[in-house]
């Protein structure tokens, strides 16, 4: 769908651009954003490192056990089905540490790799079990308590407070995250019937 949608703007945005005689102003500004993009891509990286590189270490001590033991009880909470099953606890737990440190690119590969395990263990291969759908609802709502990237992002672009956005968003990841685990959790009950 994206590449059908993508095109017809870019036809408009020359086509707005020719008749409006603003052809050399929509050139000069595809240059800037370009160099915009980059920076920011570099200052991004700078971030993703800096975090992962934080994880790695974290995970090599006894703060990723402390936290997934603190995590423990939410995680049985959310996924029943997955009482017995430690490996794929920790490797959900890690997910959900790297989620609320706001380290969304060291997420992923953690949540690739839970979900693969998680429909190894999965009976019904062609469905998603209750476990990978409240985990699918989990990553979503991605409660976050630093939220890193967009932190880096507005410095990037020259925010007078970068940290302002830090309020907001604990308040909107948790509202959705709320909302998410009570709708799934009345999903599952229902589908079970």
């Amino acid at each position: 769908m994206l590449n059908i949608v993508w095109p017809i703007f870019i036809i408009i945005s020359f086509s707005f651009a020719i008749f409006s005689g603003n052809l050399e102003r929509l050139n000069s500004s595809i240059f800037e954003s370009t160099a915009d993009a980059v920076n920011l891509c570099i200052n991004l990286l700078g971030t993703i490192c800096l975090w992962n590189g934080i994880m790695q270490i974290a995970n090599k001590t006894s703060i990723i056990n402390k936290l997934s033991k603190f995590l423990n009880p939410i995680i049985k909470f959310l996924f029943p089905e997955l009482k017995e099953n430690k490996k794929i606890q920790n490797e959900i737990s890690m997910n959900m540490i790297a989620n609320i440190l706001g380290l969304g690119n060291a997420a992923t590969p953690l949540g690739l790799k839970a979900m693969k395990s998680m429909q190894i263990e999965n009976k019904n291969k062609n469905e998603l079990s209750n476990s990978m759908v409240m985990f699918i609802v989990i990553n979503t709502a991605s409660i976050q308590i630093i939220p890193t990237t967009v932190i880096a992002i507005r410095n990037s672009l020259g925010s007078q407070n970068p940290t302002a956005i830090v309020l907001p968003v604990w308040i909107a990841t948790i509202c959705a995250a709320l909302a998410g685990i009570t709708a799934t959790k009345i999903f599952i009950k229902l589908s079970k019937k």
